[in-house]
């Protein structure tokens, strides 16, 4: 059975161009201190290496997850012994990470033709979600619309699930999936949506919240670059807008922001995976939101869903100074944690961008509280490391529905504090 899985994955690589992971190792690195951080950093900036970093040398307080092409192994293991610096292996061969989760997936779809059914627990492609967007608004006429916001870069249709039972109500904002291989994310606001259909009318604190305000979804804040992932590259971050100055293609959606754009934690690299692009809003998927965004005019809250590590941020990323409304921020991300964690224990830590994990400039949240959206967040999804961006489908609707009891904690929080 392996080996057909295997065969038929160089033969879907061959037909798509796909990029594969061979002996690409991901490892663990615990750094002691802030020379090893320095190390890491300037070993961050040998660009022959071709290094990916997950998780980015910044503190020695949280780890540094790295991976590691084949053809460089050998160099940054020897450069990490030499150096002292204590690691591990998570992921061995990458490449056979990636041909179990394909595996699961051409399982999952073969069984949904034949039930005719949408599995929530698995990983889909961009066109089956645009699909089931339509069963559910179909299905759910009376609260859930769709609207095309935009198109994208390679010209995909951009929508929102608006819920809403009628009126110009206070708004929630959702996106879900900007950095196109956080897929966990993306699955998690599929599960999200199809709650708040299925929970309208017959339960109580979700029909109460959508008699008083309206929720907005984007799910696909990245399409592109989303299905990009499914076809030949799955560690794809960016968009897939052209750089006229370079080869590398993209732009880091969460550094295009005009939020300290340009500033720390951004590079002017449009080969790097947190490139922040030519000039604040360049990408067309975020000046859609942007534009989206700034024409409702009544956003209360503005939620981004990102994977991985277990956090809940607010802003800033772009500076570590304290936000103007810290202190309630960080009592709302305590109690909205709180009410995660008691579903099955999962641990989350809460914080400003810059101080719980680094400075990172021209980010969506920073952008939306700046523009007055005081209860603007980001979550961090699971896990915090084992699997990083190859989350088990296994662990989806755990994650969503955890995930969950904390966004509808923010969301009656802000219809219960209204500040307009």
């Amino acid at each position: 059975m392996m080996v057909g899985v295997w065969l038929l994955t160089l033969l879907l690589a061959a037909a798509h161009a796909e990029r594969l992971f061979i002996g690409d190792q991901v490892l663990r690195i615990n750094v002691e201190s802030e020379e090893q951080i320095k190390l890491l950093q300037d070993l961050e900036t040998r660009e022959e290496l071709e290094l990916d970093f997950w998780l980015h040398p910044v503190s020695t307080e949280l780890p540094v997850d790295l991976r590691v092409p084949r053809a460089s192994v050998s160099s940054v293991t020897e450069f990490l012994n030499a150096n002292n610096i204590a690691f591990s292996v998570l992921i061995s061969n990458l490449q056979e990470r990636l041909d179990e989760e394909k595996s699961e997936m051409m399982e999952n779809n073969i069984m949904e033709r034949s039930s005719r059914s949408f599995n929530f627990g698995a990983y889909h492609r961009l066109e089956t979600i645009y699909d089931w967007m339509d069963t559910l608004v179909s299905q759910y006429s009376t609260v859930v619309s769709k609207v095309e916001i935009g198109k994208s870069y390679e010209n995909r249709p951009m929508y929102v699930l608006k819920f809403s039972t009628g009126g110009n109500k206070p708004a929630i904002w959702i996106d879900t999936g900007i950095h196109s291989r956080e897929w966990v994310s993306q699955a998690t606001g599929v599960w999200t949506a199809n709650q708040i259909a299925t929970d309208y009318g017959t339960d109580a604190s979700v029909t109460s919240l959508l008699r008083s305000m309206d929720i907005y979804m984007l799910i696909l804040a990245n399409p592109d670059g989303y299905s990009y992932t499914h076809t030949n590259d799955r560690m794809w971050r960016k968009t897939r807008s052209e750089n006229p100055s370079s080869m590398c293609r993209g732009v880091d959606p969460n550094r295009n922001w005009d939020a300290g754009f340009g500033g720390p934690g951004a590079s002017k690299n449009p080969c790097s995976d947190s490139y922040h692009g030519p000039s604040a809003h360049s990408e067309i998927e975020v000046k859609n939101v942007v534009n989206f965004i700034k024409n409702h005019g009544n956003f209360k809250s503005f939620i981004s869903v990102h994977a991985y590590s277990q956090l809940l941020m607010y802003p800033y990323g772009y500076s570590c100074k304290n936000a103007a409304h810290q202190a309630e921020l960080h009592a709302i991300g305590t109690a909205a944690v709180q009410k995660l964690t008691s579903l099955y224990g999962t641990r989350y830590q809460v914080g400003s961008i810059c101080n719980i994990i680094y400075q990172a400039s021209g980010g969506s949240i920073d952008w939306s509280y700046d523009e007055g959206i005081k209860y603007s967040f980001a979550f961090e999804l699971r896990d915090t490391g084992r699997s990083g961006f190859l989350l088990p489908a296994t662990q989806i609707i755990p994650t969503a529905s955890e995930t969950w009891l904390a966004l509808k904690h923010i969301i009656e929080y802000v219809r219960d504090h209204p500040y307009y």
